[in-house]
């Protein structure tokens, strides 16, 4: 019995940055599962589209398909965008959205990853204080959950670590970095908790120019490949509902 395809669902964007991101991130989880086929789909600015790459799997006489929204969040995208881009998918297949990402153990070591190759060690964490920088949301269970991740990864250690967002939620990245200035932690590193780069991740980054220590985006980092599979197992494992079903 073949594994269902796994799609990959990003965002998109006028950036080559970020396509060039998402296909390095779709390379590692291939490599760490080599008989599962991977394929990319883009919400916008970028090819092939969702509806594009599911229409060519239907005419290939593929059956099952696991659509994995590439977000960190459960936001817009995740509750409407992409599932109505599924629901006009051709009748033949049988697909199952899993679920977003994050909140997950692996992205909070990722984070860790990125601040580390930034410069940072495992010592340096009781004096060092983390913006954990997201791109920010109207929804807000989107904002409840990076504060609760915020609120946990305080307690591995760190002197402080406050959320901030890139766009429509407050605080802006550069006022968590004073504020963790404020409170006297030592050095204040900015960690972004987004997978690609582009204009919300620029923004970020131009908003830690007072900070010590700015990682990187997460990217292909083998956590975050290990998240991806980890989604599609339990899809394609049937704990989340079938979104089309298999004409007859």
């Amino acid at each position: 019995m073949h594994s269902p395809v796994l799609l990959v669902i990003a965002h998109g964007s006028r950036d080559p940055r970020h396509a060039a991101t998402v296909h390095a991130l779709v390379r590692r989880v291939r490599a760490l599962r080599p008989g599962v086929r991977v394929e990319t789909g883009f919400l916008d600015f970028n090819v092939p589209s969702v509806s594009g790459v599911l229409n060519s799997l239907a005419a290939e006489g593929v059956r099952d398909v696991v659509a994995l929204p590439l977000l960190l969040t459960r936001a817009f995208h995740a509750k409407a965008d992409i599932p109505a881009v599924l629901r006009e998918a051709p009748p033949r297949l049988r697909i199952r959205q899993a679920e977003v990402l994050g909140p997950s153990p692996l992205l909070t070591a990722a984070l860790e990853r990125r601040l580390y190759e930034a410069g940072l060690s495992p010592a340096d964490k009781s004096s060092t204080g983390v913006v954990l920088a997201s791109a920010g949301s109207t929804d807000p269970e989107a904002i409840a959950v990076i504060a609760e991740i915020a609120r946990e990864w305080r307690h591995t250690g760190w002197c402080a670590v406050r959320p901030a967002f890139a766009s429509a939620s407050l605080p802006r990245t550069e006022d968590a970095v004073r504020e963790l200035r404020a409170l006297g932690c030592e050095r204040v590193a900015v960690a972004p908790y987004v997978l690609a780069p582009g204009f919300l991740p620029d923004r970020i980054a131009h908003g830690a120019a007072e900070a010590d220590v700015l990682a990187d985006v997460l990217g292909p980092a083998p956590e975050v490949a290990r998240v991806l599979l980890d989604r599609y197992d339990a899809a394609r494992a049937g704990r989340l509902p079938a979104l089309t079903s298999v004409s007859a």
